[in-house]
């Protein structure tokens, strides 16, 4: 009896003992925790209240050579959707409320859908008024709904600049893998033109906010009082090279017609005009919508998202003789005085090229100003393939500019080698070269390059890279202006002055050009044709003015039109026109142009 209650007491005793371990240790774990160790769960504890919402940075305002704004941000209403949160059964009455296609929603949550649901959806930028009412009563009702107020690209400055400033995007979730480290999801890049080329520069760097949730996520206040909040960077402003007179002067040229032009300052290579037609509207492409936008341009069938300016390929027309003088004059095979009787064509073996009239005995500078095809026919023959491409690649044909854009085509300036790959050696004849002295042919060019030809002309061979950049302005408001090479074409002060009488008899003289003398502008130019298998032929001018310490060079044409002084000419008038005006080289015109269908 004794014995059991001895054991009794032994095993009571036991589990006290175990009763009693057990609660001093969960008493020290409990004291580590809250007074050793509270410092750390405290902080644990505030790091999961607190959520990080990421505030955007303003892009860089981007102005005009005078500081006048081109493109420049406004705030906006876009909605964001979470989708961890979120019912996808709502995602008919959301779309029906603020206006978008069936199947809208969860199309842009298909679109990310390896990354994380708890990271918030852009879904819509810029909304009206209306939907953002609606919004806000149903965001409580609506599980992951989210209005914010944000920066968005605005265009409202008078300027289209579709092809020049190009457009933001939402970037893609490709794009995203291999940047993660500079973008999150829903971050908005610059996909074409300036945007894309200088989108370091312009996009700023994010700022953070730290606000306290409670266990719904409800937000009930920011962390510290907002202390430890990080403001965004604004990028930094562009100032480009453009002028925006004489911008919206060219684009209204454009407004009914396809086309291209660009127009240079011959001393700096510092591009005024750019254009390629038809534009499209930038706040277009900016909405949520766009991606419905860009689709339908996409497939017109009128081509505005390509960029005639850059790429397109056709031949220059009767603008590339200069060429074939220049080459002619350089290498001895004619002088100034040397002269070709035209009667209005030439034949070569079996076959007779046409010229546009009988011009009877022309020398280099009448055969420029009256566009003599006779007269370049012949000196091809005389110079040679290789001396003309020669100096056909001097002024950068065959070559992308290096401007600061993209894309541009090379285009195609011919020689021995370029006939040999296309054609194979030993199978084309001399007969090629007669097409190609009239800038016909294989040789394939783009405005740009057109320009930077004749500003070239203009400059006497001295200017720099063709830029869209003229500086920065930094975040302490500084500018620092951008610097560019100098390029240069060796020839002699003799042949440019030759071939600038010719272009200034072409418009003042009894030329191709005459519908737009005006002694106040004193333009030099050349008509020129591509001839087009698909339809009516393009109509290409090139020009700088004054004669005398040019200030624009310019390159047009206007496709499926006919002649280059009927419909090209006049649009190099007009920006010609605008652009001296301002800065005090010429009076206000008569902007009525005479029809001339000559060539």
């Amino acid at each position: 009896m004794n014995d059991k209650i001895f054991d009794l007491t032994i095993r009571r005793k036991i589990i006290l003992s175990i009763i009693l371990l057990f609660a001093g240790l969960f008493a020290f774990r409990l004291f580590k925790m809250q007074i050793l160790d509270g410092s750390a769960y405290n902080t644990k504890s505030e790091e999961n209240s607190v959520k990080t919402i990421e505030v955007d940075a303003p892009r860089g305002v981007i102005y005009d050579r005078n500081f006048e704004v081109l493109v420049s941000n406004k705030p906006a209403y876009n909605l964001y959707l979470t989708p961890s949160q979120f019912n996808s059964h709502n995602a008919h009455e959301i779309e029906t409320a603020i206006g978008i296609d069936s199947g809208y929603v969860n199309s842009v949550l298909n679109r990310f859908e390896g990354f994380s649901t708890f990271i918030p959806r852009k879904i819509f930028n810029n909304l009206n008024t209306p939907a953002v009412a609606w919004i806000s009563e149903n965001v409580s009702r609506i599980s992951g709904l989210e209005l914010s107020i944000e920066m968005q690209r605005d265009y409202s400055f008078g300027v289209y600049g579709s092809h020049l400033f190009g457009y933001i995007r939402e970037i893609d979730s490709r794009t995203l893998s291999s940047k993660k480290n500079i973008y999150s999801l829903g971050d908005y890049i610059g996909n074409s033109g300036l945007e894309k080329v200088y989108e370091d520069i312009l996009r700023g760097k994010k700022g953070y906010n730290y606000l306290i949730t409670d266990s719904k996520q409800r937000i009930i206040g920011r962390y510290e009082s907002g202390a430890k909040d990080l403001p965004p960077v604004k990028g930094n402003d562009l100032v480009l090279t453009i002028d925006k007179d004489v911008q919206i002067a060219a684009e209204e040229y454009f407004k009914d017609r396809t086309g291209a032009l660009v127009a240079i300052e011959p001393s700096t290579g510092e591009v005024l005009a750019f254009v390629s037609a038809p534009y499209f509207s930038l706040d277009e492409l900016s909405a949520s919508a766009g991606f419905s936008k860009w689709t339908e341009l996409s497939r017109s069938e009128s081509k505005p998202l390509f960029n005639r300016a850059t790429m397109t390929n056709n031949p220059p027309g009767s603008t590339f003789k200069m060429v074939t003088a220049i080459a002619g004059l350089e290498e001895g095979v004619i002088t100034e005085n040397d002269k070709v009787n035209c009667q209005g064509g030439f034949k070569f073996g079996n076959r007779t090229f046409k010229c546009t009239h009988v011009h009877g005995k022309v020398n280099v500078v009448t055969a420029i100003e009256k566009s003599c095809n006779t007269f370049f026919y012949r000196l091809i023959l005389k110079t040679g393939l290789e001396k003309w491409s020669k100096y056909g690649r001097m002024f950068g044909f065959g070559s992308k500019t290096n401007i600061d854009f993209s894309p541009e085509i090379k285009g195609i300036m011919p020689d021995s080698d370029y006939f040999d790959g296309a054609y194979g050696k030993g199978k084309w004849t001399s007969g090629y070269l007669v097409s190609l002295s009239i800038g016909q042919g294989d040789i394939i060019s783009s405005p740009l390059q057109l320009a930077k030809y004749t500003s070239l002309i203009a400059a006497h061979g001295v200017s720099k890279q063709p830029h869209f950049l003229k500086g920065i302005i930094d975040g302490d408001n500084n500018f620092k202006p951008a610097e560019f090479d100098d390029i240069s074409v060796d020839l002699s002060e003799k042949t440019f002055n030759l071939i600038r009488e010719g272009m200034y008899k072409a418009v003042n003289g009894n030329g191709t050009a005459t519908n737009i003398k005006d002694e106040r502008l004193q333009i030099c130019g050349k008509t020129g044709t591509a001839q087009n298998p698909h339809g009516e032929d393009h109509a290409m001018f090139v020009a700088f003015a004054p004669k005398d310490n040019p200030k624009i060079a310019v390159s047009v044409i206007v496709e499926n039109v006919g002649y280059g002084s009927t419909h090209a000419a006049p649009a190099a008038k007009k920006v010609i026109e605008t652009y001296l005006k301002k800065i005090g080289f010429a009076q206000p015109i008569d902007l009525t142009y005479v029809e001339q269908a000559t060539e």
